[in-house]
């Protein structure tokens, strides 16, 4: 009996049995089966279009002109360049603010203020206003509008930078990159120093820029900013910098790595970069005028510019950082300032050469500050004044009809002329005419024979005074001129010998080169020599004798008593 309860359950098995009376019958091939499978009809020739309609489809695929496209850039630009003389007169604040300032966002009271304020800034005055007015000007100028030369455009820039920087710090984040950009697309060879200094976000690419420039060509432009850049010394946590050494050593750094730079090229007949050649430049791509309103029509939308890598060299900047280290190490010491850096290793010549260069210039300043060491006598100088207004008076002859005490038939006879009773220069054939005593007659009226014994009497009274009087100023003439004599000699014998040297080529007009061969020939250089002959003229003559690498005119006739040293 089944179980119903299992069905369903349970699987359940079918067997199909296919039969069939044919047997081995071979495979077909498949071409078989191809040949079998009826092919669809052919389709239909498509009927050709009427004439018109290929020529409708022919003009629809042509090319069509393309319109120009214009950009909200390109349109300030425009416009700009339309309003650039506008003027108006004096206008009242009007507040601004856009994040991309175009003439478009202003109201008309905005626009009034605006053009009466870019007026005051073009004469050099600069109002106060704000950013957005600030910003309207820089794409200005950017865009080649209100400026005839680069260079113009470039100071425009900066000024306004300046002038404007303490009240919006954040012109420091934009105007540095675009004022590089500007000198990279006009070309301009300008220092980026002080874009470097005011941005220092920006000292990348802009850095070595500057620092191959300067050690390249002008090691005299090098700055504090730059060559931080190139120290592994950070200076800025050292104690006597954040105190009373920041600006000393701010300001003798540079001059010290260029006084090397000089050393070392006079020394080994190559400079510092010639030295520690960097490696290859690196092409850089520069984003033009970033976040700014600038129409990239006018200069395209980047430049390439070429980088040295000269922070990265190795031999270099461990120089650069033991020059930074010595050089505060020596103002520490002129300060007096406690306490030294280790562990500092430079050539003996160069430790010493810097010595003297910083001691010569802190002397330098000190002696400024107390001014000048020859003091005049007032007194003197008046006593000295008087004798000649006294002389100048006695010797000059008076054109004049009275004198005290001349007697009138002198006049009347022309015996006497002038109060010397000298013939006039002007009647040089005049005759003294004298009077006949035997003819003369007794009426009171002094005879010519009485009237020269007057003149004579007068005359030697005369001589007499001046006599004196010019003796008193020879003397103090001769006083004087002796002093100068022997100031002069202790000038000459407070030089060294290579200084009396470099004085007498300057006085002969042999110019900088014969001192510049003086200066290699003594193990120094020029600019050390005029140092030193400056410090001593200070101290003993008051004044500075070489200005500019050329003797003072004002000391030229006093060179004689420097002996051997002859005027121009």
């Amino acid at each position: 009996m089944r179980d119903l309860s299992r069905d369903g359950k349970e699987p359940h098995f079918t067997e199909l049995v296919w039969e069939s009376t044919e047997q081995n019958l071979p495979i077909p091939p498949r071409a078989s089966a191809d040949l079998k499978v009826p092919k669809p009809p052919a389709a239909a020739p498509k009927k050709k279009a009427p004439e018109e309609a290929t020529v409708q489809l022919q003009l629809w695929d042509m090319e069509e002109t393309q319109e120009p496209v214009t950009t909200t850039e390109s349109q300030f630009v425009v416009r700009a360049r339309e309003l650039v003389d506008h003027k108006e007169t004096a206008s009242l604040f009007v507040p601004f603010k856009s994040y991309w300032p175009t003439y478009g966002h202003m109201t008309g009271a905005q626009s009034r203020w605006y053009f009466f304020w870019r007026d005051e800034v073009r004469q050099g005055r600069y109002p106060k206003t704000d950013l957005s007015y600030i910003f309207l000007h820089v794409y200005e100028l950017i865009n080649g509008v209100g400026w005839d030369e680069p260079q113009d455009g470039y100071r425009q820039l900066n000024l306004l930078w300046e002038a404007y920087r303490d009240q919006y710090k954040r012109l420091d984040q934009y105007l540095g990159g675009w004022i590089a950009d500007f000198s990279f697309v006009h070309h301009l060879d300008v220092p980026l120093s002080g874009i470097v200094a005011r941005s220092r976000g920006l000292a990348g690419d802009l850095a070595e820029l500057e620092l191959m420039r300067c050690l390249t060509a002008a090691p005299e432009q090098l700055t504090f900013e730059v060559l931080t850049v190139m120290s592994d010394y950070d200076i800025s946590k050292s104690k006597f910098y954040t105190g009373e050494g920041k600006t000393a050593a701010e300001r003798y750094i540079p001059q010290v790595v260029a006084l090397i730079d000089a050393y070392v090229a006079r020394k080994h007949g190559s400079n510092l970069i010639g030295m520690f050649p960097p490696g290859p430049a690196v092409v850089r791509e520069r984003y033009l005028f970033r976040s700014a309103v600038y129409d990239i029509s006018l200069y395209g939308y980047s430049v390439l510019v070429p980088v040295v890598r000269i922070s990265k060299s190795p031999p270099l900047r461990s120089l650069i950082t033991r020059l930074f280290r010595l050089t505060e190490n020596k103002l520490r010491e002129l300060l007096g300032y406690r306490g030294r850096l280790k562990d500092i290793k430079v050539d003996a010549d160069m430790e010493d050469l810097i010595t003297r260069f910083l001691q010569r210039e802190f002397r330098k300043a000190e002696q400024l500050e107390k001014g000048p060491a020859v003091v005049i006598d007032a007194k003197k100088v008046e006593q000295l004044q008087n004798d000649s207004d006294i002389v100048r008076t006695l010797l000059t002859v008076e054109e004049t009809e009275e004198l005290e005490g001349r007697p009138a038939v002198a006049e009347a006879d022309g015996d006497v002329t002038g109060r010397t009773g000298v013939p006039a220069a002007d009647e040089p054939d005049m005759q003294v005419q004298h009077a006949d005593p035997a003819g003369a007659e007794d009426d009171g009226v002094p005879s010519a024979e009485a009237g020269h014994e007057a003149v004579k009497r007068f005359a030697g009274s005369e001589a007499a005074s001046t006599l004196e009087t010019s003796g008193i100023v020879a003397e103090a003439q001769q006083d004087s001129g002796n002093s100068a004599a022997a100031l002069w000699h202790s000038f000459a014998a407070a030089l060294t010998p290579l200084e009396w040297e470099t004085v007498r080529a300057l006085a002969e007009g042999r110019g900088m080169a014969a001192v510049q061969h003086l200066a290699s020939a003594g193990g120094t250089m020029a600019e050390l020599l005029f140092d030193g002959i400056n410090e001593t003229a200070m101290n003993l003559l008051g004044d500075l004798l070489i200005d500019e690498e050329e003797l003072n005119e004002e000391f030229m006739p006093m060179l004689q008593y420097l002996g051997g040293v002859n005027d121009r």
